[in-house]
């Protein structure tokens, strides 16, 4: 069992990325074309984000202590390491800065839903902010999975 902590590091890798990729470009998209309430999809799509922030948080922790675990001060020689601590910073980004911003425009819209309230413009903003944030992560993603096994 001398391999358990690099293969939960494999596992956490899985479920962070796939994650990532399955709520983010498939399940929010397919909530937005099959629910005649777009309010409801948002929500429904925002709390699959919020609960994949706590997941990407998990997964980043566990690999940034297993990475130096395993190799010390060569860690911070290796991308692996820095792109899961920048995948995790722009999680944090997000999770803790984008969307508080983007619900406190909704809770200010209210009873209006804010795509219709004067807040629009300042929602769809910072929407594309997190759109944009979130791609980028999708795609270091990809790297992680490429250098998982790098040393």
């Amino acid at each position: 069992m001398k391999n358990l902590p690099e293969a939960l590091a494999r596992i956490a890798v899985t479920f962070w990325v796939g994650g990532l990729w399955a709520i983010g470009y498939v399940t929010a998209p397919v909530l937005f074309t099959h629910l005649a309430d777009k309010q409801l999809a948002g929500n429904l799509a925002g709390h699959m984000f919020a609960v994949m922030a706590y997941v990407s948080i998990a997964c980043a922790v566990y690999l940034i202590i297993q990475r130096l675990a395993a190799f010390g001060g060569r860690a911070f020689k290796q991308a692996f390491f820095w792109v899961v601590l920048v995948m995790l910073l722009l999680t944090l980004a997000t999770h803790f800065g984008i969307q508080p911003i983007m619900e406190s425009l909704k809770e200010r819209a209210m009873p209006q839903a804010v795509m219709e309230s004067i807040f629009r413009d300042r929602f769809a903003r910072w929407h594309g902010v997190s759109s944009i944030v979130y791609l980028v992560q999708s795609l270091l993603g990809l790297v992680l999975i490429f250098k998982q096994n790098n040393r």
